[in-house]
């Protein structure tokens, strides 16, 4: 599915996912406070998770996403199981250096 998007609809699905990632970090930010990268670089992680779920599955896996329904379910577990991980690894990293 995304390997045959042309370069200017892919642009516009990267930019989709950045905004509303940026909407929800924005809103995260109060949950998270220090916890986080800041609204940036949380939405950075959230949007590269997304893609980064929908490449492997298709990539390594072989899964079809034809349906758009089933890129947003990979997507979205891919973006906040990276975004959950990062957040772990620097909570245990700040903790460390107390």
């Amino acid at each position: 599915m995304i390997w045959n998007l042309d370069w200017g609809w892919f642009l516009m699905a990267l930019s989709s996912v950045a905004i509303v990632s940026y909407i929800l970090c924005l809103m995260l930010e109060s949950s998270l406070g220090g916890e986080g990268y800041g609204p940036f670089g949380n939405a950075a992680l959230i949007t590269a998770g997304f893609f980064g779920a929908i490449f492997g599955a298709n990539y390594y896996y072989g899964v079809n996403l034809r349906e758009l329904g089933d890129a947003l379910v990979y997507g979205i577990g891919g973006a906040f199981g990276l975004f959950l991980l990062m957040v772990i690894l620097r909570a245990f990293a700040v903790r460390l250096t107390r």
